[in-house]
């Protein structure tokens, strides 16, 4: 089955409703496109969850801060669509800015609490906010038994399962574990950003967060370690870091002293025109292999 590309809601639903009439499971990734192998992985842990892939691909405005990379966001469609159909998805939803959000549009949906205002959401206000939006959109017009969302982007995970946790949206939210460049870094739409020089310097992040993690997991103290990071990071070349902390990995309530329990590792920092983030699960009195 060759992919096929639907621009509207209406048709969307329209490839849904025969799916589920046949009896099939549904999966969706959504996606802001520039795709990389990192998000065909995604696809490919759909499939073990589902018989139909359903990958949308929207440049969401709503996310996008008022000095952000919203206008230079790559767009890249036509090459999306290859790739998606060499990975056999089904169903490509690419929806425009007025589909999304018509004339007279005026709902929000705001996740409260510490969970938003912290890492992203303190270096990029309001930008939770759109992303709630536009997932809680996708979730309701797709209506998958199950969405994929990549690790690399925890708090948004995180956040993701709170609003449909709470607001009873019969989705299960599935996380995948970070793709990661033969160096180790992260992969990003983003990264295309990056010329030469800094392409070099950016899996400098990885090695950070990962000798702070092996640390962390064996007792050591979390401030001279990020201390040590900052300086590392600084000095590679980034500037400046919007953040490098431990937080629980569920609450992602900040942890400042010694790692007990099941934390996160994160950073974000700017190389060039790109922002990149990434981080690592530290699991205390496991050793690293």
């Amino acid at each position: 089955m060759s992919l096929t590309t639907v621009h509207t809601v209406a048709d969307l639903r329209a490839a849904v409703a025969k799916w589920r009439a046949e009896g099939l499971r549904v999966a969706l990734v959504p996606t802001m496109g520039a795709l990389h192998d990192g998000h065909i992985s995604l696809t490919e842990l759909a499939r073990t969850h589902a018989d139909r892939v359903i990958v949308s691909i929207f440049v969401n405005p709503t996310q996008f801060g008022p000095n952000e990379d919203f206008g230079a966001y790559p767009r890249t469609l036509p090459d999306d669509q290859k790739l998606l159909d060499a990975a056999g998805v089904e169903l490509c939803f690419a929806p425009s800015v007025d589909e999304m959000y018509p004339d007279g549009f005026a709902t929000k949906v705001t996740v409260d609490g510490g969970m938003t205002n912290v890492l992203c959401g303190a270096a990029r206000p309001g930008h939770f906010d759109g992303v709630a939006q536009v997932v809680t959109k996708l979730l309701l017009q797709a209506m998958p038994d199950c969405a994929i969302f990549g690790q690399k982007d925890y708090q948004q995970l995180m956040v993701i399962h709170r609003f449909a946790a709470d607001l009873n949206i019969p989705v299960d939210i599935i996380g995948a574990k970070i793709q990661r460049e033969e160096d180790g870094l992260a992969m990003s739409s983003r990264n295309r950003y990056l010329t030469p020089e800094e392409r070099a310097i950016a899996p400098t992040l990885n090695r950070v967060l990962a000798d702070i993690t092996t640390k962390a997991q064996g007792g050591a103290d979390v401030g001279p370690l990020l201390a040590k990071g900052r300086e590392e990071i600084l000095n590679a070349g980034f500037d400046p870091i919007d953040y490098l902390e431990i937080r629980d990995g569920k609450t992602l309530e900040l942890i400042g002293d010694k790692v007990s329990k099941p934390a996160r590792i994160f950073v974000a920092a700017r190389l060039g025109k790109a922002r990149l983030i990434d981080n690592h699960a530290i699991n205390p009195g496991i050793e690293r292999t």
